[in-house]
């Protein structure tokens, strides 16, 4: 798979194959020159090798060429040719086309590889720095409660075990969306899809966040709530946004959410109040360990909660957006509905 924007578009190579042709069509009519004309195609296979599938590379190197023979060789506007230039030329415009396509095949490998190393690095830095934090409350809660059992009153000990259990759930979600966010990296992710309720899942997410639930309202404006989804890793992507959202909330305003349809969408607007947060923060929460600790005094974890979350909600055929709205932050999820009679 190509980790490219414009591998998404599926047509937007024969744009550019038809665009490389006019262009190279009428620089040929002005400057009489086919250099000029192979080089404008041969840029244009360049731009197809970097972005698409060497299948697709070798389809665009054909279709040109065939459009050179037939626009820019002897005789105009057949598909012979009786000049052994124009013979050579074409072999050498496919050749080098050819070359083009392994030349970016070894690059984009490289590069996936360079991206897998700095995650590990990056993974590594983030587990040595912040899992330490929820794994050092473990241990002292523990240690203490063993040294000290006999001295403690039950309400110390209750104390101890549930801090110690608060910590173990937070170190749990740390590892989840450590491997989630692998996986996503690696297009290692596998779903297992079904139709459930969108509401069903946001409940479930919001169990997860214990007392802090309270903090979050819920407004339902539609009946029909259901998508085919993953049921685990969709809750996993709104839990990573409410709490998110609820960790860098006004510690007295509430975490309005918001569920809705548009279109043939189910969307979920995730509303908080907090300080400091800029829109330019707003391309920049998705990004693998992006954490701004800036916006509150609080423990932000290590950064991958959002960039999971939006992960997961694209295998979904879905889509995730955040803006800075009303001295506030609006993360905006939104999902295919399910119509009966569609494959599950």
């Amino acid at each position: 798979m190509v980790n490219s924007y414009f591998s998404d578009c599926k047509y937007l190579a024969l744009v550019v194959c038809c665009i490389a042709i006019l262009i190279s069509f009428l620089l040929g009519q002005w400057l009489h020159s086919t250099t000029v004309v192979l080089l404008i195609l041969q840029l244009s296979i360049v731009f197809v090798a970097l972005n698409y599938s060497s299948r697709m590379v070798y389809s665009a190197a054909i279709f040109e060429a065939i459009a050179f023979n037939f626009l820019h060789t002897a005789p105009r506007y057949s598909l012979q040719m009786f000049h052994i230039a124009d013979v050579i030329n074409l072999a050498v415009f496919i050749a080098v086309a050819f070359c083009t396509s392994e030349l970016a095949k070894r690059y984009r490998t490289q590069q996936s590889n360079l991206k897998q190393v700095q995650l590990r690095n990056q993974i590594l830095l983030s587990v040595s720095h912040d899992l330490r934090t929820p794994l050092a409350g473990i241990i002292g809660n523990l240690s203490t409660l063993k040294r000290y059992y006999s001295q403690l009153t039950q309400q110390q000990v209750t104390e101890l075990l549930d801090s110690a259990t608060v910590e173990s759930h937070r170190l749990h979600h740390y590892i989840e969306n450590l491997l989630h966010a692998t996986k996503l990296q690696h297009g290692e992710i596998q779903m297992v899809k079904h139709v459930e309720s969108v509401v069903d899942v946001l409940t479930n997410a919001m169990e997860r966040l214990g007392d802090r639930r309270s903090k979050v309202h819920v407004t339902v404006k539609i009946g029909q709530t259901s998508t085919l989804m993953s049921t685990a890793l969709l809750e996993q992507a709104i839990f990573n946004v409410l709490d998110n959202a609820v960790i860098y909330s006004f510690d007295r305003q509430p975490v309005e959410v918001s569920v809705y349809r548009t279109h043939h969408h189910l969307a979920i607007d995730v509303f908080n109040q907090c300080d400091g947060f800029k829109p330019e923060m707003a391309n920049q929460v998705f990004n693998l360990f992006y954490s701004e600790k800036k916006l509150k005094n609080a423990d932000s974890g290590i950064g991958l909660g959002l960039c999971v979350a939006k992960g997961i909600v694209e295998a979904h055929q879905g889509s995730m957006h955040c803006q800075a709205v009303n001295g506030g932050c609006l993360i905006s999820l939104t999902l295919p509905c399910y119509e009966q009679g569609e494959n599950e």
